[in-house]
């Protein structure tokens, strides 16, 4: 396993749209799980591929609060959605910003697994909030999109000067 550099906002490559999995290999399988680890590390409760710059339609999930329920989708389609539920997000491409953002309250979602089947599963709360977040950074969108533009500039600002003091 190996820990991967997460991208952060507003680095370019974040906006980039990942392509399909065409097979799910063992090199597939072996992104999947270094993601998973980088996002336990981080600490996270999801993972985009584009967040760690592979341009590749795969998401690590666990909202378990003690690391035991990982989920690995890989191709994720949004099926169908309903209701609506406000949400305090956070990012691991943005990080120490903390806003609410409005999205389904229930999903189905399609994937394949890391044997390379294909399923569908319902979520709801946080998890259909955390589903719905990573398929975003797939499509090259971040949930700092879904704020003001002053919001988003403010964050942007901050974020620019905390990479420029590390340097």
């Amino acid at each position: 396993m190996a820990l991967l550099n997460i991208l952060h906002f507003p680095d370019p490559r974040l906006r980039l749209k990942a392509l399909p999995v065409e097979q799910v290999t063992d090199e597939i399988r072996q992104l999947a799980q270094n993601m998973l680890e980088t996002m336990y590390d981080a600490p996270g409760i999801g993972l985009a591929a584009t967040q760690v710059n592979e341009q590749k339609r795969i998401i690590v999930i666990d909202v378990s609060e003690d690391k035991s329920s990982p989920l690995f989708l890989i191709n994720p389609e949004l099926l169908a959605s309903q209701g609506e539920r406000e949400f305090e997000e956070g990012c691991l491409s943005v990080p120490e910003a903390y806003e609410t953002v409005t999205r389904a309250d229930t999903i189905r979602v399609r994937a394949l697994n890391l044997q390379g089947d294909s399923f569908e599963m319902d979520a709801d709360g946080i998890l259909a909030t955390c589903i719905q977040h990573e398929i975003d950074h797939l499509e090259g969108k971040l949930f700092v999109d879904y704020l003001s533009n002053l919001k988003r500039q403010r964050i942007k600002k901050r974020l620019e000067k905390h990479q420029k003091q590390k340097l």
